[in-house]
């Protein structure tokens, strides 16, 4: 594990608000699969929602696979010196999402591949992305039909 501190020349107080802690979990003991997560306490989303988000984007690239295993709710609170019940939310939320499957006594592992949930996912993720940019475009003056032409540009380039 690398717990790292960045530093930054300004006073006591403002340092604190933007210390950013990194930790690198890798888990290679008992056939587990390895997993990085990163928490940083100046992210504006709960902890659990940054070890949430990271697992979803590790199945969906395809860095974690359908079957493979997860580490406990324990060992990931211990290793992210967090608390068992924010681990056990992250889990709790990857499981009702259908991203994995907790097994009584086994461990939690990644589920089979469902399109339908990764595409949904998927959708969720482009119109926050899309979100933004209407509200961008709305501030900038720039009308509907100039996005969809911005839109089309940057589709159609690959």
């Amino acid at each position: 594990m690398l717990l790292c501190k960045l530093k930054f020349s300004i006073d006591k107080e403002l340092l604190k608000a933007y210390i950013v802690y990194i930790e690198y979990i890798q888990y290679n003991e008992q056939g587990e699969q390895q997993v990085d997560i990163i928490i940083s306490n100046s992210s504006g989303k709960p902890i659990y929602e940054q070890i949430t988000m990271q697992i979803k984007n590790m199945i969906m690239s395809g860095e974690l696979r359908p079957g493979d295993s997860l580490p406990s709710m324990r060992l990931l609170a211990k290793e992210l010196r967090i608390s068992v019940i924010t681990t056990k939310r992250a889990y709790e939320d990857l499981e009702r999402d259908g991203f994995i499957t907790t097994l009584v006594g086994k461990g939690s592992f990644v589920s089979e591949t469902n399109t339908e949930i990764m595409k949904e996912e998927q959708y969720r993720t482009i119109e926050e992305f899309l979100q933004k940019a209407a509200e961008i475009a709305k501030k900038s003056g720039i009308k509907l039909e100039e996005l969809h032409q911005i839109l089309d540009m940057i589709f159609k380039e690959d």
